[in-house]
């Protein structure tokens, strides 16, 4: 069957509610979009399976601070990143929704560090919580704002990228890591990182809009606090397990190897794809992605598998047969 052919797009919302069971793993980010913007996205919105026993998740745990400054606690027993973000809060006294995203073993607002779906068994997590609110008026002078937006697996969209030079770039008070609360006083507490980036896009050139976010907390004094957060209680260099918790919507969290060299590459490049076609950059649906084509014997059994699991998505077929070359040369080693 020619590719494409009897495709259907599944129906389940794509919208994720605030109090909804968990939906995802691990971040997602939408980029490239006007509204520009994994890490943490695990594909299609669906209902999640009710958390396994405590008995049978993994006994793994990990050295955690609040990221402008705490002293360090320690949680485990979690499967997702609702789970992780309630231990947090658990250990830190405060609640669950006063976390906007996590970064690995580094307390600054390092986008490329950003907790995803895999977390390395000695890695550090550091808690980003809410900071000052502020409300913005934009003039929207060009087609593209230059954001990149990525979602937390949580309901929070926020700032991953801002493009130099671009409309956003000129105001100095939205800064990369702010929170995208609402848009024209429409609440994105919620919603996929896509369908902030799709409101941004479809916001009129020429106007203006008012954006309401939050910025993580920023440190002050309390910096020296987390002198002794780069090393685990262990002494082990940080970072430097071989083995990771994958983060999963649907089941128990598992330990699995690290990614190959050619699953690297192919996430890579699956994830360039992703920002070109549909202004999504997010490493962990890429990931997904990949694991779904690596043994597929054409672009049909692709299309196929993508349709079943990620049909909210409705990739174009022109993306899927590049997403199959993309896998491809990752395999031969092409660049």
């Amino acid at each position: 069957m020619p590719l494409g052919l009897g495709r259907r797009k599944k129906a389940s919302p794509l919208v994720e509610n605030e109090e909804a069971e968990p939906v995802r793993g691990g971040l997602n980010v939408v980029d490239g979009l006007d509204g520009g913007g994994v890490g943490l996205g695990e594909g299609a919105a669906s209902e999640g399976l009710p958390p396994p026993p405590s008995n049978m998740r993994p006994r793994l745990i990990f050295h955690t601070q609040l990221a402008h400054g705490s002293p360090t606690g320690r949680i485990e027993g979690f499967s997702n990143v609702r789970e992780l973000y309630a231990k947090i809060g658990e250990a830190f006294a405060i609640p669950p929704s006063e976390v906007m995203f996590c970064t690995l073993n580094t307390h600054k607002v390092d986008m490329d560090k950003l907790l995803g779906g895999q977390i390395g068994l000695e890695d550090f997590i550091f808690a980003h919580i809410k900071g000052q609110k502020k409300e913005i008026e934009v003039y929207k002078g060009e087609d593209a704002l230059g954001l990149t937006i990525t979602d937390n697996g949580a309901g929070y969209a926020f700032i991953k990228r801002i493009r130099e030079g671009s409309v956003i770039h000129q105001i100095q008070v939205i800064n990369v890591g702010d929170m995208i609360e609402s848009i024209n006083g429409h609440r994105l507490i919620g919603c996929r990182h896509y369908e902030v980036a799709k409101m941004l896009k479809e916001l009129p050139k020429g106007k203006m809009f008012t954006i309401k976010l939050v910025e993580p907390l920023k440190a002050f004094d309390m910096i020296s606090q987390r002198s002794g957060g780069s090393r685990s209680a262990s002494g082990v260099q940080l970072g430097t397990g071989r083995g990771t918790l994958r983060l999963r919507s649907k089941g128990p969290a598992t330990v699995e190897q690290l990614p190959s060299a050619f699953e690297e590459k192919a996430i890579e490049k699956v994830d360039d794809l992703l920002e070109s076609y549909m202004g999504i950059r997010d490493s962990e649906l890429a990931a997904t992605m990949v694991e779904l084509g690596k043994d597929k014997k054409n672009p049909d059994e692709l299309a196929e598998a993508l349709d079943e699991t990620l049909g909210d998505f409705a990739f174009p077929d022109e993306f899927v047969f590049d997403v199959w070359g993309a896998i491809g040369d990752a395999k031969v080693g092409r660049v």
